[in-house]
């Protein structure tokens, strides 16, 4: 019988080939499934049951911050009031451009609860420029000051400005990275989290 070596060759010369290919798709698997354990919610034995984490659906981690005018303020404390905190800093032009917007709205809604935070991540930024970005604009809601970045950290912040939306039971419902926010995505979030029954 006739024997087709040449094709005989090309099966052989192409195996290692093949076998890269199987060792990548099976390497690509791994770091998939790994991703996708390392980014997964942390079961804890907290008092909150999961262990909090600054995302959507999650309790949002409690810090606790000076103000500007000095007195420390713990975000636990405000529980049982809807809130928009939002991370931010001077150098950043969206956060100073969604400033005048996040300021109005709670006055509008000061009457129902709702609590505005500008936390500004001071070790980024500067407390003299918090402090003079805020008389500069008249700024009415609450600025904390991130000195050591630590609240930078817990929340993860991976562009600025960050916008979370809390619920009265300290779970955060929605989060928006980036901006500047629209005064009326604002108003249609804060009306959100006041429909919610206390």
């Amino acid at each position: 019988p006739h024997l087709d070596f040449t094709s005989h060759r090309r099966y052989h010369s192409l195996m290692p080939a093949r076998r890269a290919y199987t060792l990548f798709s099976l390497l690509v698997m791994i770091a998939s499934a790994a991703c996708i354990t390392l980014t997964r919610p942390v079961q804890g034995a907290t008092t909150g049951g999961d262990v909090p984490l600054a995302r959507p659906g999650f309790r949002a981690p409690d810090v606790t911050l000076p103000s500007l005018v000095g007195d420390p303020v713990s975000l636990a404390s405000l529980r049982g009031q809807p809130m928009i905190l939002t991370l931010w800093a001077c150098w950043c032009p969206p956060c100073r451009a969604e400033m005048p917007a996040l300021d109005r709205v709670p006055r509008d809604y000061a009457q129902d609860g709702l609590v505005v935070i500008g936390l500004n991540l001071t070790s980024q930024d500067s407390v003299q420029a918090a402090s003079d970005f805020a008389a500069q604009n008249t700024l009415h809601f609450t600025i904390l000051l991130d000195e050591n970045g630590e609240a930078g950290k817990i929340y993860r912040t991976d562009a600025l400005p960050t916008t979370f939306f809390i619920a009265r039971d300290g779970t955060s419902r929605d989060m928006i990275v980036g901006g500047p926010i629209s005064e009326a995505l604002l108003r249609a979030q804060a009306e959100r989290l006041l429909a919610e029954a206390p």
